[in-house]
């Protein structure tokens, strides 16, 4: 049995995993905690716009990885 191609983009693929549930577990959180209290918007959003953007930053490294 012969495999050809480059393992490499197999696992930035596998990599792009995580933080794309992670943005949607985040976004998710944000959303249910802003219905159950409108209230709490300007606390809870800044939060959730940063564990997107350490989420993200997490898929750029794996890409980064990806071209070394």
């Amino acid at each position: 049995m012969d495999i050809t191609g480059n393992l490499s983009l197999v696992g930035y693929g596998l990599a792009t995993i995580g933080p794309a549930i992670a943005v949607g577990l985040i976004f998710a959180a944000y959303i249910n905690g802003v219905a159950r209290q409108p209230e709490a918007r300007p606390l809870l959003q800044p939060i959730a716009i940063l564990g997107f953007a350490l989420a993200e930053a997490l898929a750029i490294f794996g890409l980064v990885l990806f071209f070394l």
